[in-house]
């Protein structure tokens, strides 16, 4: 099933506007970013604002329709595709990695006769997070690219944090080993399956999994992307930061991002049944955080009290967030990661943009 895009809209009727206007223009001042943009996507229309610049060369803002570097947002696509598998009777949620991935789930990190393809999908299996041990401080080291195999023994050759299932923490080395499993179960790649699976059936015409390596820049109107290593801010337009894994290698638009979410929840990707293991939730280990973890989604927290779910992303060059309920979605991206948290009273002015969005105040 395809879904007809929005019509744009810029929101000069819209009473958020003025508001989100101020907010975004504060964000990407005391952020110290270049540039910023938020798309609110409801009753068939998105709202679009930007401030800032989206290349620091020429001063031209962010385009329209952007499409970005959505980093950790593809685990929910990753996710779903599981859960496509899970629902074909072609993957069981609660069954061991061992039976999907044998041989591979070994170490002190980690025993793949106990962790289920649940904990990977829900970040309970314990396994360290490989970006905590591997450097990527420098551009040069940034460059170069790492095999999903080494990538994983950094991972799991650090101690296991918590049994299997028995806690929360975050981690992208879960989801290198769930699409190691969706390509052994399907026998293809990561970015035939999502997208013949998710990004095709909901007509996401911005949206796509690079052809990594031959496919190193953005292919459509985009912001450059930018990072600080030693003080210097660097240009990162030209490559792939997120080496094409699947813990964070798509490219999106915001506009794409919330009718992906809203499709999502209005069970229009994956069966009822499925969607429903999805928002699941575990936890989160700090009482103070608004997200409840699902599988590839969060349960997010807002003053309305709407169900909202979604994900956020960060890499080099670029961080993106987006919230969404059944009807509407909001998600914010820029084009570079600030060094120093903004925040409105005691909430990352970030999450107040979000909030605004989606509730209207």
């Amino acid at each position: 099933m395809s879904t007809a895009p929005a019509v744009a809209d810029t929101g000069s009727a819209d009473p958020r506007t003025g508001r989100l206007q101020a907010l975004l223009d504060r964000l990407v001042r005391e952020s110290d970013i270049p540039g910023a943009q938020l798309v609110i996507t409801e009753r068939g229309r998105d709202i679009r604002l930007t401030s800032g610049v989206g290349n620091l060369a020429t001063g031209a803002p962010f385009p329209e329709t952007a499409q970005v570097r959505i980093a950790s947002i593809t685990k929910s696509f990753v996710a779903a595709t599981v859960l496509l598998l899970v629902a074909e009777q072609r993957v069981e949620l609660d069954a061991p990695v061992q039976h999907y991935l044998p041989g591979v789930v070994h170490g002190p990190g980690g025993d793949g006769t106990a962790i289920t393809v649940r904990n990977l999908l829900q970040h309970t299996t314990g396994i360290p997070d490989y970006l905590d041990t591997l450097d990527i401080s420098t551009e040069a080291a940034l460059r170069n690219p790492r095999p999903v195999e080494e990538l994983l023994r950094l991972g799991l050759d650090q101690p296991s944090l918590f049994a299997p299932g028995t806690a929360y923490s975050y981690s992208n080395t879960n989801y290198l080993l769930a699409g190691e499993l969706i390509k052994r179960v399907t026998g293809r790649s990561l970015r035939e399956e999502v997208t013949s699976r998710v990004i095709e059936p909901l007509g996401l015409a911005d949206t796509y999994w690079p052809d990594f390596p031959r496919e190193q820049v953005i292919r459509g109107p985009h912001p450059h992307g930018y990072a600080l290593f030693g003080g210097k801010r660097v240009d990162l337009d030209d490559f792939d930061p997120a080496w094409g894994l699947a813990d964070g290698a798509m490219v999106s638009t915001p506009a794409d991002l919330n009718r992906h979410f809203m499709g999502l929840l209005s069970g229009r990707i994956v069966p009822p049944a499925q969607l429903a293991e999805m928002q699941r939730t575990f936890p989160h280990p700090d009482p103070a955080s608004p997200h409840a973890a699902g599988l590839g989604l969060f349960r997010m927290s807002n003053s309305c009290g709407l169900e909202t779910w979604g994900h956020d992303g960060a890499y080099p060059g670029y961080g993106v967030a987006a919230m969404a309920t059944r009807d509407s979605a909001v998600s914010l991206s820029i084009n570079q990661l600030p060094e120093k948290l903004v925040t409105e009273g005691d909430t990352p002015l970030a999450s107040v943009i979000m909030d605004t969005a989606i509730c209207g105040k």
